[in-house]
């Protein structure tokens, strides 16, 4: 009898002791998504992050912002340069860019906006560019949901404005998109990726 109390007692004891140790082990931390914020202009970002960046391909990112009312979202696929050539290699000159990679890139705000003197309706949009040597254009398409610039239209474009790209002395490594605040009605869309930056302009109306 006195041995079947002190087994009993013996594998209660190993019981309580692995349930212990379990709940006393802290979680695995979920690492699916990365946030960086930016206080200064109200924005942030959101990536991807579910294997170490030096291995990803193109990473999907969302960069928001809100100035006064107005909150503008931009949905993209982030590419890296990887010691490719990129302008008139990867991306060619003269050509409709997706201005990311795989889906088409989306711009989205819930107020009109006037870009270029142009009233651009509360929507959302494809954001297409066709990069040159000296200009970019960049295009405000209706057709947002396609793969790549597969269906693209001429015809379904909103807004086609002019820009002169400015070359940076630093690298940026992956494509990225910023929504600039420079007041509570005006703002400027920057894209950076290796060397170039362009820049959109719009105020809320």
């Amino acid at each position: 009898m006195n041995v079947k109390i002190i087994f009993i007692a013996l594998l209660i004891y190993l019981i309580s002791s692995c349930t212990h140790k379990r709940k006393s082990e802290p979680p695995t931390p979920a690492d699916s998504t990365k946030i960086e914020t930016s206080s200064a202009n109200d924005s942030f970002e959101i990536e991807e992050q579910s294997i170490p960046d030096e291995r990803k391909g193109s990473i999907k990112t969302i960069a928001v912002s809100t100035l006064g009312k107005a909150q503008i979202k931009i949905n993209y696929y982030s590419p890296a340069v990887r010691g490719r050539i990129i302008w008139g290699g990867l991306v060619p000159l003269d050509k409709v860019w997706v201005t990311g990679a795989h889906s088409a890139t989306s711009i989205e705000f819930d107020q009109d906006m006037i870009i270029a003197n142009e009233v651009v309706a509360a929507g959302k949009y494809a954001f297409f560019t066709i990069p040159g040597k000296d200009t970019w254009t960049i295009i405000l398409n209706q057709d947002w949901r396609q793969h790549l610039t597969d269906r693209y239209d001429e015809k379904k474009d909103v807004l086609r404005v002019s820009v002169k790209p400015e070359v940076e002395d630093k690298n940026q490594e992956r494509l990225r998109y910023v929504i600039e605040k420079d007041s509570d009605t005006q703002g400027e869309i920057v894209m950076y990726w290796e060397k170039i930056e362009i820049s959109l302009p719009f105020t809320i109306k």
